[in-house]
């Protein structure tokens, strides 16, 4: 190995190293104000697959996006995209687009989305609730409600990225 590739070998464990580093900092500092009661992870009741209409499951996932915690400046709207039949459940889907629209740019130059998952059971008794998933575009992480704690930061990546590709794209 030359003297050239064995300096660019160390600075990559350097700064991997240290990228490791900060990121088990992060997390620990995560854990600690967990701990301490600073986080809440939002949910709501969710209604019996016996009870379940397309207007009711959008008022519950408009119910709980209002548990969620993000500043003011977002708007979004819910639209039901489609039910797919399964063997042993029916699947609602629905879209929340959101966006941060100012009186400079009314028509932001990017969305994010988030994608819901109602599930209706074909097999349990009727009066169990609804299961329900999300996820954000471009991951393959499923949140459940209840479980994971929402990110303001998550709807800011997907905007950024997007508007550093449209910036990247030229005509």
């Amino acid at each position: 190995m030359d003297h050239f590739t064995e300096l660019l070998m160390q600075q990559a464990e350097v700064i991997v190293k240290n990228v490791l580093q900060n990121a088990k900092r992060y997390l620990q500092d995560l854990l600690v104000e967990e701990e301490k009661g600073h986080f809440k992870i939002g949910n709501i009741q969710w209604i019996a697959c016996k009870d379940f209409t397309v207007a009711i499951g959008a008022k519950q996932i408009e119910e709980y996006i209002s548990t969620w915690e993000f500043s003011n400046c977002w708007l979004h709207c819910l639209d039901y995209l489609k039910a797919e039949e399964l063997e042993y459940h029916i699947h609602h889907h629905y879209r929340v687009r959101w966006s941060i629209p100012t009186r400079r740019k009314p028509i932001p130059r990017a969305t994010a989305s988030t994608y819901f998952i109602i599930e209706i059971s074909k097999v349990k008794p009727l009066v169990f609730p609804v299961e329900v998933y999300f996820f954000f575009e471009s991951n393959r992480l499923l949140h459940r409600p209840g479980e994971s704690r929402f990110r303001e930061k998550w709807l800011k990546d997907l905007i950024e990225s997007k508007i550093l590709l449209m910036e990247q794209v030229t005509f």
